[in-house]
């Protein structure tokens, strides 16, 4: 696989040309332990423009493209939350409403404020706290049945690695006539699984996959996927609106190996990985209660398992292993083709540690008790209203305006415009919420 973007950073390194352009260190290097400011330019002559691609990050992004399958594919280095902006920018342009299971990244809600996009929840069944719920596609039939002229949006993998029925869900979507929007950010790596389950493949319409996440990408390297070209002429314009005018080559490079390691190890990695993570289940069955879903999410159900998975979290800190969240209920640990059989090991090691010194209660299961609240005003008037921030329990009644939950992806407890209620205090205070900021009242 070609790397046009790094070809042409290398090249313009060695060149020795006098850079009387951005940025300004000029190419002298900064950075300590190999980071080479060498490579970190700006669109100067040859160096493309992100969002008007047509000479080497649009080769970059057609290579990209071919390896998915998709359509076309468009290159973000802000992250997933710029492909989201772009997502629903282009519903509004098209006048939609949008449709969203509730289980939604804070970027959806930042992105809806600034859009003022009308939202209709669905709620799934939340069977892991807030973090994990199941999809039932009639919910979605029925909302669709009552929402003209809409789109459907959701999130597959959510944080714990629970996959949603995409398939299913695109063919009711295809049988409305509208589109399907997935935010697959924990999801890049799907396609290359020995059965793909990309939302892409699945019959998505456009989905965002965050590189960084999940493959060898730098923080920020994301991907904006359409199955459709229908898209493929408005995403990068959408994209423009919310993105800076400076997107970094150094990250978008980072894209270019990561195309190279898709087309040139990642199913061999994986393979590796899969017998990995099979042993790891089977080294602690009847001992640990694994969740369900992508294979690289290891989410152990700590609380059913008759543990704290705050303190198992603090026992494979001191271990030597660093999870990628963890609560009473749950501890995540994020794994990627990246890793290698020694990793396993370490990971065995420390949790059989954690494991024998950690306190046991009675099992027990994390169902979160979840409504939708009442919305007294659009997401966008409560997002831009004045606010406060003030104590959670003087909060009842009061109409949110800034989002909090512990980790994102996560149900908001309360979204902007909504009514906090009895049970919305209770649901932040389990999750030790101990503020929330609130529309100051008139």
């Amino acid at each position: 696989m070609d790397t046009p973007i790094y070809d042409f950073l290398r090249k313009y390194a060695a060149s020795g040309v006098l850079r009387a352009h951005m940025p300004a260190h000029k190419g002298r290097e900064i950075f300590p332990d190999g980071l080479s400011s060498a490579l970190d330019i700006t669109e100067i002559c040859g160096a493309d423009s992100l969002f008007e691609a047509s000479g080497i990050i649009r080769e970059s992004e057609r290579g990209m493209a071919e390896l998915y399958g998709s359509a076309d594919t468009f290159y973000s280095a802000a992250g997933s939350t710029l492909c989201i902006q772009a997502m629903l920018a282009a519903m509004k342009q098209e006048g939609r409403k949008v449709i969203a299971v509730r289980n939604v990244h804070r970027a959806f809600l930042n992105a809806a404020a600034l859009l003022g996009l009308d939202v209709e929840w669905v709620m799934p069944d939340y069977t892991d706290g807030i973090l994990s719920g199941t999809i039932d596609p009639a919910d979605i039939e029925r909302a669709l049945a009552e929402t003209p002229n809409a789109c459907v949006y959701l999130t597959s993998p959510d944080y714990t690695g629970r996959m949603a029925d995409i398939r299913g869900i695109a063919e009711i979507c295809r049988s409305h006539g509208v589109p399907l929007l997935v935010d697959n950010a924990h999801g890049a790596h799907l396609h290359f699984l020995p059965e793909s389950s990309h939302p892409i493949a699945l019959g998505a319409d456009i989905c965002c996959d965050s590189a960084h996440k999940m493959l060898p990408a730098l923080t920020g390297a994301a991907m904006l996927h359409t199955s459709s070209g229908r898209y493929a002429g408005v995403l990068r314009q959408c994209m423009s609106l919310f993105a800076s005018t400076s997107p970094s080559y150094l990250i978008m490079a980072s894209l270019d190996f990561c195309s190279r390691y898709i087309s040139e190890r990642i199913r061999a990695d994986i393979a590796v990985n899969l017998a990995c993570i099979d042993e790891l289940r089977r080294a602690f069955s009847g001992r640990l209660i694994f969740a369900e879903g992508d294979p690289f999410h290891v989410t152990v159900k700590a609380a059913e398992s008759g543990y704290d998975g705050t303190e198992l979290a603090e026992l494979l800190r001191s271990g030597g292993v660093e999870c990628e969240y963890a609560d009473r209920a749950l501890v995540i640990l994020l794994m990627s083709p990246m890793n290698t059989p020694a990793d396993y090991e370490r990971l065995t090691s420390a949790l059989d540690s954690a494991l024998a010194a950690a306190h046991r209660h009675e099992p027990r299961s994390d169902r979160a008790a979840l409504t939708l609240p009442r919305r007294a005003m659009s997401i966008r008037e409560a997002a831009f209203s004045p606010s406060e921030e003030i104590p959670v329990e003087a909060a009842e009644g009061r109409i949110c305006a800034a989002v909090k939950v512990p980790c994102p992806p996560a149900v908001p407890i309360a979204a902007s415009g909504e009514v906090i209620d009895r049970g919305c205090i209770d649901v932040f205070k389990r999750y030790g919420i101990a503020t929330v900021n609130v529309v100051v009242r008139e």
